[in-house]
């Protein structure tokens, strides 16, 4: 809360002095605009049942009812959310905006020779330069909104459910991934903090929240792979990783949670499923290529755009840390308590690892540092000024299973905190994308 505090007031200096960070309401970036709407009662409503009997349903439920439970409660969770705003602004405004997929959709009209001119068309010097967010992110991005509006669900309204459906599926992947890495109580005991996550106010309505689904999957089935040794589930996750960096180039980060995930089970993966997870990964990337997308061409000019952009008078030594205060309300006050006991084991778990003997709990942790590793990589590397909240999404995911930690006791307290974080960011401002 302090180190939110302070990138605010310190964030409100800079902008008023020099209009250096283009934010209205730094480190967010949001308007101040107090509101109720729609989306209160329900969303009230719903904190109060998921604070009242969250733990004990999710201790209680059959784990394949536990898993659509809590992407069904995630779902709603995010609706109440953004209907707060009203289904146009909440909703069916967000992907149709000056900045947004759905403005060029009518550009892919010949998908093949859009992609082979789609580099031309990125540096704001570029005639016909393409919006922020399609310039920002891969094809695969916007070729979502046009097949989805090919197949006759055009349209910001559509476009908003989509994402919601698919990225609220987030909380059911991490579910499984946590179960499969480490074990069943573990993943009970996250359960309603990952369904409650304050991350939802990002996921409806914005295509980083799919983002963050498909990633999340990819990892899931990942973890599946690699502890049944079912080669089919090895080309599914390879398929979800390739996907992932045609969807957006920061999640090339996702590298380092695979890995995480392949060295937990080393014991148990068996080389043969090397193979499909290889060939699945390549299938996205070959089909692109092939269509005339140069992938490294376009991130080279992505860097230059970025510098041509609001990022080249950002500075940088503000966001390197305000960042992580927009990450604190991107994950909730629970996942940061969470985190500290995450640190305050590190030690002896680094040495189980060492000796080959690492406790269900020791893979849990190994899961998060992997997630918080990705954060602070993103955080370092200057690409990653302003706007964290919605950008991050897809590695935030990893953070919440920090909540297993939390004592038992606690539970009840600690979600109520990460809804009143939730709840007030939603009231008290209009957030952008």
């Amino acid at each position: 809360m302090l180190l939110f505090a302070t990138a605010a007031v310190v964030g409100h200096i800079l902008e008023n002095t020099y209009g250096n960070l283009h934010l209205a309401w730094a480190p967010l970036y949001a308007w101040w605009s107090p509101q109720v709407g729609p989306g209160t009662p329900a969303a009230i409503t719903l904190a109060a049942a998921v604070i009242a009997y969250g733990p004990s349903l999710a201790a209680r439920l059959p784990w394949r009812a536990l898993v659509p439970v809590t992407w069904f409660v995630a779902m709603a969770w995010t609706w109440a959310l953004a209907l707060i705003d009203g289904w146009h602004y909440g909703i069916e405004r967000r992907l149709t905006t000056r900045y947004e997929y759905l403005t060029v959709i009518d550009r892919f009209d010949d998908i093949g020779a859009t992609l082979r001119g789609f580099t031309q068309h990125i540096l704001l010097d570029s005639p016909d330069n393409w919006p922020p967010h399609i310039a920002g992110h891969p094809p695969a991005a916007t070729l979502t909104f046009v097949w989805l509006d090919r197949i006759g669900l055009g349209g910001g309204g559509w476009a908003g459910v989509f994402c919601i459906t698919v990225g609220a599926s987030a909380a059911a992947a991490v579910l499984v991934a946590v179960r499969t890495l480490a074990d069943e109580t573990l993943a009970r005991r996250a359960a309603p903090f990952v369904a409650l996550a304050p991350a939802a106010i990002w996921v409806g309505a914005s295509a980083d929240g799919y983002f963050a689904a498909v990633a999340a999957w990819a990892v899931a089935l990942l973890a599946l792979a690699a502890t049944g040794g079912r080669k089919a589930l090895a080309f599914g996750s390879g398929l979800l990783l390739g996907l992932t960096v045609y969807l957006s180039y920061g999640l090339t980060l996702f590298a380092i949670i695979t890995a995480a995930v392949l060295l937990l089970t080393w014991r148990q993966w068996p080389l043969t499923l090397l193979l499909p997870l290889l060939a699945g990964a390549a299938v996205v990337p070959a089909a692109f290529t092939l269509a005339g997308f140069n992938w490294w061409e376009a991130y080279h000019l992505l860097v230059e755009r970025y510098y041509q952009g609001t990022a080249a008078i950002r500075p940088y030594w503000y966001f390197v840390w305000a960042n992580l205060a927009c990450t604190v309300l991107l994950v909730g006050l629970a996942t940061v308590a969470g985190l500290r006991r995450t640190f305050a084991t590190v030690p002896a778990t680094v040495r189980r690892l060492r000796a080959g003997t690492p406790t269900t709990t020791d893979r849990l942790l190994g899961l998060i540092l992997a997630g918080l590793l990705m954060v602070l990589v993103a955080d370092f590397s200057g690409m990653s000024k302003a706007e964290t909240e919605r950008i991050w999404l897809p590695f935030a995911f990893w953070l919440l299973p920090a909540t297993a930690l939390l004592p038992r006791g606690g539970q009840r307290g600690w979600l109520a905190a990460q809804a009143t974080v939730a709840l007030t960011v939603n009231h008290l401002f209009h957030t952008g994308w």
